[in-house]
């Protein structure tokens, strides 16, 4: 039988009766001969209501211990989950990310996996328990408890297959599966059966919710099979690694699919926040100076613009995800002075719109198609990203919905 990972959302186990239900999926599982172990979010809601613990305290959380008190979370989970499953005769074990010895390195809020110790979840398994994990934390190599990021459940979920070598990771959320945009915008959106590691990727990356970005790349990188599912659709609980319910990321690209889908997906992000350093000096090294003091401060740059250069200098504009705007536009005055730029332009009433497809390779005009939708719709684009199977546009945020609507329409994906 299969070796299975599991990850179920903070919705997934919002409360105790769904954390029962759960366990009873989970069983399903285990009672057909398959090895199981689950990696679990904090309950929905909890994680918020620590961080704004936290914040009561400190403005600005000091970084080592915000990661002890939001890690806690998962903690309650894991143990919760244990005792449903215990409690339907199913031998289980739960362990935080310490005890599993996920290490990582010691940047905390957003730590990356180094390497799992998976020598006891192995035993475990052999001996015939269901394996709880809590995810989204781990240990660096002094002992601090880490934190990987929000949405860092995925991440361990998918890190965990991967140094298993499991035969399946499943996903499981409060929706069933991929969708080609948000059903909450877009009635009409459809569910994908399929979609490529690399579209997967760039959707995450541009805003869609389903899956957190670092875990894709995980499973693009260590060819981990793939597969999101609803917690709280039955259809889907199928004790079968073979099911064909949710959808299924792969690694090989549908010929046929590349030939007649040319867009897959309008993925989205409210969260943008817009910098423009005007007036500066024209000269190599110029956006080195510019990012490195961002970066060395752990601030996301997203899409990055340096106009052409007239009278010896000009202007650099960049996004940042919204909740560090505060924080890069404070690190944006010391360099202005540092290079004597003129002025500092903000704008947090932004967001990013997103066109994805493998199709795109084979077919011209998509840009064309894009541009003349929103021009129709008299929505002006500030700025522009492009990769050989995506187009971004940043817009007002205003006209996100809007934009999203016509942008599914013109690209077929509501038939």
């Amino acid at each position: 039988m299969a070796l299975i990972v599991q990850k179920y959302g903070g919705t997934s186990v919002g409360s105790t009766e769904r954390i029962k239900n759960v366990a009873k999926r989970i069983a399903k599982f285990q009672r057909q001969g398959h090895q199981v172990v689950v990696v679990v979010s904090a309950m929905s809601g909890e994680t918020n209501r620590l961080i704004a613990l936290t914040k009561e305290i400190q403005e600005q959380p000091d970084p080592r211990e915000y990661d002890v008190v939001i890690s806690t979370g998962e903690q309650v989970t894991i143990g919760l989950l244990a005792m449903a499953l215990q409690d339907i005769n199913i031998n289980a074990k739960s362990y935080t990310g310490g005890q599993v010895k996920i290490l990582t390195d010691n940047t905390f809020t957003k730590a990356r996996i180094i390497s799992i110790e998976e020598n006891n979840i192995r035993r475990d398994l052999n001996d015939g328990k269901v394996v709880i994990v809590a995810g989204f934390q781990g240990v660096d190599k002094d002992g601090n408890i880490t934190t990987l990021g929000r949405g860092g459940s995925d991440t361990s979920a998918v890190a965990l297959a991967a140094a298993l070598k499991a035969d399946e990771c499943q996903i499981y959320t409060d929706v069933d599966g991929v969708y080609t945009t948000d059903p909450r915008i877009v009635p009409e959106a459809k569910k994908l059966d399929t979609i490529t590691f690399e579209e997967m990727l760039e959707m995450a990356s541009q805003g869609s919710k389903v899956l957190q970005i670092r875990a894709v790349e995980f499973a693009g990188k260590y060819k981990v099979k793939l597969r999101v599912l609803s917690s709280l659709d039955e259809k889907d609980a199928i004790a079968s690694s073979g099911n064909n319910s949710g959808t299924l990321i792969t690694i090989e690209e549908d010929k046929q699919k590349m030939e007649h889908a040319i867009i897959s997906g309008i993925a989205f992000n409210r969260d943008e926040a817009k910098l423009t350093l005007t007036g500066v000096p024209d000269k190599p090294g110029i956006a080195f100076q510019i990012l490195n003091a961002i970066s060395q401060s752990n601030v996301d740059v997203d899409m990055i613009i340096q106009n052409v250069g007239r009278d010896g200098t000009t202007d650099f504009s960049f996004t940042v995800n919204r909740g560090e705007f505060e924080k890069a536009l404070s690190i944006l005055e010391r360099v202005k002075l540092q290079l004597g730029a003129r002025e500092i332009l903000s704008d947090n009433k932004i967001c990013k719109i997103s066109a994805v497809g493998v199709g795109m390779r084979s077919h011209p005009g998509v840009a064309t198609k894009l541009f003349q939708t929103l021009s129709d719709e008299n929505i002006n684009v500030k700025m522009i990203s492009t990769s050989e199977i995506k187009i971004s546009v940043v817009i007002d945020e205003k006209y996100l919905e809007l934009a999203v609507r016509v942008l599914h329409k013109a690209f077929g994906l509501d038939k």
